[in-house]
């Protein structure tokens, strides 16, 4: 386990379940995320240990770009989805030698590879997916891919070794204890208003707050010295949470 890993459990009206991830374990509503494909996009490729971890016992889907992080780190993809812009050529190629089922999308279309994924995944009957590969690269796909997994059909996490987002919804509770204390903590508003927001265990903690997306201002929190663990619950809107251990 690397050392950003972490330690993350949830509680909500919900089935209770355990996921483990490289860097998190999730427990409470969760849950479906056990059975959760991984879909590796095309942002900043996850490392290569990481990325084999996260992958055990999972279906993972390549989406473009991320089929030369699959490669790379000796995964074969049980499905490779895009339009086939941004993979290497010979990664494409060589996909096709491996008679890996390929969905081929034009490159001018209305949707996203990332956003025609999480359709198809959800389609195929996953109850959730975890998404990596979001991070970095330019600015316009990381936030399209953001927004895309906070609104998708499917509960989506996304993840890598060194930044992860969860999403917290209205009515659930969700409490994290890291295994190595994040960087910064972040709580960004996804609805235009967060109501009954709370959060505990930080050094700027929050009680029946309001957050709105127009004044993002709940950023770059940390853990409270001593506190080796936080818990945000909200009453209405859709937060994501997100920790960063290495920049």
């Amino acid at each position: 386990m690397p050392k950003e890993a972490g330690l993350c459990t949830a509680h909500a009206q919900a089935k209770a379940g355990c996921l483990q991830l490289p860097q998190l374990r999730l427990q409470g509503p969760l849950a479906c995320f056990q059975d959760a494909c991984l879909l590796v996009v095309g942002g900043r490729a996850p490392e290569a240990a990481w990325l084999r971890e996260a992958a055990k016992g999972r279906e993972v889907w390549a989406v473009d770009h991320g089929l030369d992080a699959c490669l790379a780190a000796g995964i074969r993809p049980q499905r490779l989805i895009g339009d086939g812009d941004s993979a290497a050529p010979a990664a494409w190629q060589l996909a096709k030698e491996q008679h890996i089922p390929i969905e081929q999308f034009p490159v001018e279309k209305d949707d996203t590879d990332t956003q025609l994924a999480l359709k198809l995944a959800r389609e195929a009957g996953f109850p959730a997916a975890i998404v990596t590969g979001a991070f970095g690269g330019r600015f316009d796909h990381a936030l399209s891919t953001v927004t895309s997994c906070a609104f998708a059909p499917l509960p989506c996490l996304l993840a890598d070794e060194r930044e992860s987002l969860a999403f917290v919804r209205g009515g659930e509770t969700l409490s994290c204890r890291p295994a190595k204390a994040p960087k910064a903590i972040s709580l960004l508003p996804l609805a235009p208003r967060c109501e009954g927001v709370n959060l505990t265990g930080t050094h700027w903690p929050l009680t029946d707050a309001t957050l709105e997306a127009r004044n993002m201002r709940a950023i770059s929190n940390v853990l409270e010295p001593g506190s080796t663990s936080l818990t945000l619950s909200l009453a209405s809107g859709l937060l994501g949470l997100y920790f960063v251990w290495r920049e």
